[in-house]
């Protein structure tokens, strides 16, 4: 599966809008189902390039998967998942 620019511009919006980032995940699942939303610490994406900077707290992380082993990546096209930080 994959996000399309769209869905990435519409993610970050609801990140950059919600009270906290528990809330944007849900409210991105509900919208993009059945593409996942996770929320992990920032110090955890450490050295990763984040997706999108949409606040100076808050970035979105994309990631793939082959089935089994997931990582991050920068291609919307491959990506089934969202990871959303906050410092």
């Amino acid at each position: 599966m994959a996000i399309s620019p769209e869905q990435l511009s519409e993610a970050a919006a609801i990140l950059g809008q919600s009270a906290t980032v528990r809330a944007a995940a849900s409210t991105i699942r509900e919208r993009f189902a059945p593409l996942r939303a996770l929320v992990l610490d920032a110090f955890d994406m450490r050295g990763e390039q984040p997706a999108m900077q949409v606040t100076p707290e808050r970035a979105i992380y994309l990631m793939s998967t082959d089935g089994h082993c997931w990582t991050v990546t920068a291609e919307p096209q491959q990506a089934s998942a969202f990871v959303l930080t906050q410092n």
